[in-house]
């Protein structure tokens, strides 16, 4: 590679185009709609190839002024690591169907849904890449997941596998590498459960821990595959949707009314009826508090029936490179279908215009308008931040006195020499050493990932990456000079890898090449998420899913989509939200059927029904 020696001219890339910084060339690209980097200020990009359009391409057009609209991102691999600031679009001139604050999982899927149906859609991110915390980043050869490394939804078979049907909805299709196990549980009074992608040789398991309670294992866990079944079965689309919802129910019957009855019930409740024993009620709230971050009390069991029978029948796949590959191939599926995404573009305000959201401001005061806006921030972040509290809707108050803000986690992602880890070591790992009543305790369990089992592309070869996730509160960690701050990260990780070394790899500590810890600080600053948090759950026992917000909001033209809505945390559940608020947005803008009597009705009723939780 030349000091300078790539540049963008609309959407053709000239690969073997090369300028001599001291030569004139620079001036006649400028003037020839070709962008061209300073050689000066893109160092970080000196040492890769731009030999196709991967991941994207700038599009140049001449207007007013020379204005460079981010098509998709250039290399997101490495353009996170660049300081450099990207030019927007013109807010002047761009009106758009849709925009999207924010590309988490359920931001991008709902954006790609509806730039397949024919809408014009901006998503706009903050951050330098998409996937929130989906996403990943990179340091000295490692490449680590942001979040969770656990992926449903990537199978080829029934409606619940939403990654693989939104990934083909743009054209895209990802490798993936199947994981044998979901976790292995290493949980008090040395119970070790292994959750096997097959589901009779985990029944196997499981009665062997607990032989008296066969039955009740059985018991329980049919229910959960009931629910999935039902679900499964189903054209999954917006349950705000009318048209949609009764047509299901003519076609599906039972299936409808069997989420129905289960809608406002919770694990805990259903577990209970089948199962006595402590020890293994006390297990069903370890599956729960992965799933939701709560035990099985304040667990929906739609939830439960639909993840923890999915990791059985989708089984989890591992995408080939990461998971931030999903988001950059949803984000690369939108720019191929006319939409676009801007990054560095921190929202800050959603405009209203006689009590209709009709636009956002950014940070640097730039201003983009469009029929509708979907909100990808947690609910705390949009009523509160990019809308005024003081604008603060009746039933967001409801919503805000029912559930409270789910904790945020220290993460630690760590890379280790591969001999330390036993062969036959499984990906994914749940530690809970000592007392059940640790459970939900800041620090109490520990949830490990450690992708490279499956995908040895992620570390350079002799090592292995860890992702290590504990439960903490932002309240933890304000208050501390930067020192101390510094400091206590440091102690709180050396005693949550002093327990893995004690629990599963002894000399784990020895054998760390690179160590980098998060707080929920951190997650709040990165992700935009206010105090770092994961969802919402319920101050008290919820009446399952009842009280959980849908997409549309009391303001008009306004609508939210992720983990603060039905059906809640996890990637499958985002998609989920995804895809349902693309169709209720679609119907909205008119590129779905709609009976407006019938929305006001239905509405109607889900807020009423809201009221109940």
């Amino acid at each position: 590679m030349g000091a300078l020696n790539f540049g963008f001219c609309s959407s053709q890339l000239f690969s073997n185009f090369k300028i001599d910084p001291a030569s004139n060339e620079k001036l006649r690209c400028r003037k020839e709609g070709i962008f061209c980097f300073d050689p000066l200020k893109t160092q970080k990009f000196s040492n890769h190839q731009f030999e196709g359009l991967d991941y994207g391409f700038y599009r140049a057009k001449q207007r007013k002024r020379d204005i460079f609209r981010l098509k998709s991102v250039v290399d997101v691999d490495k353009v996170m690591e660049s300081d450099n600031s990207f030019i927007g679009a013109d807010s002047n001139s761009n009106h758009y169907d849709t925009i999207v604050i924010g590309s988490g999982m359920g931001g991008l899927v709902a954006a790609t849904q509806l730039a397949v149906k024919g809408a014009k859609v901006l998503v706009l991110e903050k951050y330098v890449i998409p996937g929130g915390s989906s996403g990943f980043y990179e340091r000295d050869g490692f490449k680590f997941d942001v979040g969770s490394s656990v992926m449903f939804g990537f199978s080829d078979k029934g409606n619940l596998n939403l990654i693989t049907q939104a990934l083909a909805a743009v054209g895209c299709r990802m490798q993936v590498i199947p994981d044998p196990t979901t976790v292995h549980y290493h949980l008090p009074n040395g119970l070790s459960v292994l959750v096997h992608r097959e589901y009779s040789d985990f029944v196997d398991e499981l009665v062997s821990r607990f032989p008296h309670e066969k039955n009740g294992i059985l018991g329980f866990y049919g229910v959960c595959w009931k629910i999935f079944n039902a679900l499964n079965s189903l054209e999954l689309k917006s349950l705000e949707e009318p048209i949609y919802l009764f047509g299901q129910f003519f076609k599906k019957p039972l299936e409808c009314l069997t989420l129905a009855y289960y809608l406002p019930q919770n694990v805990g409740d259903i577990a209970r009826n089948y199962i006595k024993d402590p020890q293994l009620l006390s297990f069903i709230d370890a599956e729960c508090f992965i799933v939701s971050t709560v035990n099985s009390m304040q667990t929906p069991m739609i939830n439960a029936g639909m993840v923890l029978c999915d990791r059985h029948f989708g089984g989890i796949n591992y995408p080939v490179g990461g998971v931030g590959e999903i988001a950059k191939s949803l984000a690369k599926g939108l720019v191929n279908q006319g939409s676009e995404i801007l990054y560095k573009a921190n929202v800050t305000n959603i405009i209203l215009q006689n009590g209709k959201a009709v636009g956002v401001k950014l940070s640097d005061g730039r201003q983009f308008y469009a029929k509708t806006i979907i909100s990808n921030a947690t609910r705390w972040d949009t009523f509160g931040k990019l809308l005024k509290k003081e604008d603060l809707p009746e039933e967001e108050e409801r919503f805000q006195k029912a559930y409270v803000k789910a904790p945020s986690f220290l993460s630690i992602h760590m890379a280790v020499k591969a001999d330390v880890l036993p062969s036959d070591t499984d990906c994914h790992h749940f530690i809970l050493e000592d007392d059940w009543k640790n459970l939900e305790k800041s620090y109490g369990s520990i949830f490990l990932s450690i992708p490279t089992v499956l995908d040895s592309s992620l570390a350079p070869v002799g090592n292995h990456i860890l992702h290590i996730f504990t439960t903490s509160s932002i309240e933890d960690w304000e208050g501390l000079s930067r020192k101390d701050y510094e400091a206590k990260k440091e102690l709180v990780a050396e005693k949550i890898i002093s327990r893995l070394e004690k629990k599963l790899f002894p000399g784990l500590k020895s054998s760390i090449v690179f160590k980098e810890v998060g707080t929920p600080k951190t997650h709040r600053r990165y992700l935009a998420r206010d105090s770092g948090t994961y969802g919402p759950i319920p101050r008290r026992i919820p009446k399952g899913l009842i009280g959980m917000p849908f997409n549309t909001t009391a303001v008009n033209g306004l609508y939210c989509v992720g983990d603060s809505c039905f059906p809640g945390q996890g990637v499958i559940a985002v998609a989920f939200s995804g895809v349902m608020c693309a169709h209720r947005v679609a119907a909205d803008l008119g590129f779905e059927k709609k009976n407006p009597m019938l929305d006001t009705a239905l509405l109607g009723l889900l807020g009423w029904l809201r009221t109940l939780a």
